[in-house]
């Protein structure tokens, strides 16, 4: 099933799709798709709840994110193309949660930017507490799947000291959604085709079949050093095509518009702009 949360900022609905794409209202059965609910996602037939008219605007498809960890350098190529060793166990780094945005809200560069990059990835959402579980156990504590953008300022990653969160936490740097997939539509994560083009232009083309530490790797390693809990959301990492791997290098600019697919997952579309 493909779940939703549907309206304007803070004051999204849940809801889920049918299978014409519309748009069903979850709100007489669930408050949000938030902590515990996570785990115990309903199902239902879409036709017998209320259809919400018109074309309403997708926010991140969980509320209430507890944590945004990201996993950097996940894709041998993309390691290679940044210049870094391929890491002997998963890079972990935090996102602001307060960045995380709709899959097609605008993305604002923030005041001084000059090196604003794009990450199309996999994203994973916690739907069981897991610690300290295996890596055959790792996926039953998922409650599905998305896209994120992790949008990504890399010269405050890069140059400004401290951790790479400094670079990836801006307001509107991580687009998710606009679908929170079921595992049940997503029988082998590591199977999933991922792009990304800017302006039109295909910048990154992937498969989850080359990622360095798998999904359950990932979860199993994240249970070892902090519990994940209902609504944590995983962004697992991305493919080589990012701007600062270019020569020469590109990032963003106000105008600039980014596509991004996943498998299985739909589409995003944000309108870069500058921060007033």
């Amino acid at each position: 099933m493909k779940f939703v949360r549907y309206g304007e900022p803070g004051q999204e609905c849940p809801g889920l799709l049918d299978d014409a794409g519309r748009v069903r209202d979850l709100t007489g059965v669930i408050t949000d798709l938030s902590g515990p609910v996570l785990g115990a996602l309903p199902r239902l037939e879409p036709e017998g709840l209320p259809l919400v008219e018109g074309q309403p605007r997708l926010g991140p498809p969980v509320g209430q994110v507890g944590k945004f960890i990201g996993i950097g350098l996940n894709y041998s190529d993309h390691a290679a193309e940044a210049g870094l060793p391929v890491p002997a166990e998963p890079i972990v780094f935090m996102k602001a949660t307060s960045c995380i945005c709709g899959a097609d809200d605008d993305v604002i560069l923030p005041r001084g930017s000059t090196h604003g990059d794009w990450e199309v990835e996999l994203g994973v959402v916690i739907g069981k507490p897991a610690a300290y579980v295996s890596q055959a156990e790792a996926l039953d504590h998922v409650a599905g799947y998305c896209i994120v953008n992790d949008v990504s300022e890399r010269h405050f990653q890069m140059h400004r000291s401290g951790q790479w969160t400094k670079g990836k936490s801006a307001d509107t740097f991580g687009p998710i959604g606009p679908w929170l997939v079921t595992p049940d539509e997503v029988p082998d994560p590591q199977a999933l085709d991922l792009a990304l083009d800017l302006n039109g232009e295909r910048m990154q083309t992937g498969t989850t079949a080359t990622m360095i530490f798998t999904v359950a790797q990932i979860i199993a390693h994240l249970s070892e050093l902090m519990s994940l809990q209902p609504g944590d959301v995983i962004a697992t990492g991305t493919p080589p095509g990012v701007g600062m791997g270019m020569k020469p290098t590109r990032y963003l600019a106000a105008g600039d518009v980014m596509e991004l697919t996943v498998s299985g997952l739909g589409r995003q579309r944000q309108t870069v702009r500058a921060a007033g």
